[in-house]
């Protein structure tokens, strides 16, 4: 085993089945066959955040409960998994527990398992969106919260009546929202529900794929939102980021009214953007946009780190590089300008 420098070789050798889902900005699974053109360097990796891939893996024997591994690798300037690193993680899978996973780690090796650099512990939201897509996809029951969750929803609870809905429950609601009349209950929580729950429900969808009927009510709430006094940007943050995984028109459409709103370019909103909704960034006048906005924010370490970030994102390296190689427009150009002489004074 100390030979195999393959997590997909250890697996299979062990005879266990396994499911890859990447956490680094959404929750979205990557299938087995691209997991392992990943291992082998023949692939970036597709959706990096801040030059590190962060990986769940649930890998179990048949009849047994599945083990989860979330690891934290790091890339190299192209986006390719850090061979050392991958080497180093399967020497301490090899020093804790013994040459086959064909059995149930001991304390003593779960614990000596977990002592290592690579294993990194999920935001909770996280957490419970992938514990949700898993059960869902290995058609096992929700968490004990979903009934709770599913009573709430459906206003029959009383919508000032939340502090009892477990994240698991508004998680497990998320991933089966093709289930149980699960979309209206969602469609109807997003109109009544108080501000708490809000926020823990938005910030479970944006892992999601987020049908019309949810997508048109996330776009009425920001209306709403706009059309009013002030804003709150922090909640209007959620709901971008909470369209995520809507249809490509509708991302490009909200992107492209942030970013048209002086007063709606602040910083979270463009970490949103980035870390959420970068896919309509590979629109070239969006990314124009979406770059301009940045160095607006007068802000030399904050510009480097989102053109970091986002060129080590396989589908948008292109683009990015082609900016900010000759293709940026005036406004740009000037926008960047601006912020080195913003530096120098």
């Amino acid at each position: 085993m100390e030979n195999t420098l393959s997590l997909n070789a250890i697996l299979s050798q062990a005879n266990c089945e396994f499911l890859v889902f990447d956490l680094s900005r959404r929750v979205t699974p990557i299938s087995n066959k691209d997991f392992v053109a990943i291992e082998e360097n023949r692939m970036p990796y597709p959706f990096p955040a801040q030059q590190h891939a962060q990986i769940g893996i649930a890998f179990w024997q048949p009849n047994q409960a599945p083990w989860i591994w979330f690891l934290k690798m790091p890339l190299d300037e192209r986006g390719l998994l850090n061979q050392a690193a991958l080497g180093d993680f399967i020497q301490y899978v090899a020093q804790a527990m013994g040459a086959t996973l064909d059995k149930t780690p001991t304390e003593e090796e779960q614990e000596k398992l977990a002592a290592n650099p690579y294993t990194f512990n999920p935001q909770d939201d996280k957490k419970a969106i992938f514990h949700a897509f898993l059960t869902a996809k290995l058609n096992q029951p929700a968490s004990q919260f979903y009934d709770h969750a599913q009573h709430y929803t459906s206003g029959e609870l009383g919508w000032e009546e939340w502090q009892g809905v477990g994240l698991q429950g508004i998680a497990d609601l998320c991933t089966r929202m093709n289930k149980h009349n699960n979309l209206t209950r969602l469609r109807k929580a997003l109109s009544n529900m108080p501000q708490p729950p809000k926020y823990a429900l938005l910030g479970c969808l944006e892992h999601c794929d987020i049908p019309d009927s949810l997508a048109n009510r996330l776009e009425e709430e920001i209306q709403v939102m706009l059309s009013g006094g002030e804003t709150d940007l922090f909640l209007l943050t959620a709901h971008v980021r909470a369209l995520a995984g809507a249809k490509p028109d509708v991302v490009h459409r909200i992107v492209k009214s942030m970013l048209g709103t002086e007063e709606l370019r602040h910083r979270e909103m463009l970490i949103a953007i980035a870390g959420r909704c970068w896919q309509a960034l590979s629109n070239e006048s969006l990314l124009d946009a979406f770059l301009i906005a940045v160095a607006d924010q007068k802000d030399q370490a904050f510009f480097q780190q989102m053109v970091a970030d986002l060129v080590m994102i396989p589908a948008l390296r292109p683009q990015v590089l082609g900016l900010l190689h000759g293709s940026a427009s005036p406004d740009l150009l000037d926008a960047v300008k601006q912020l080195q002489q913003s530096v120098k004074a």
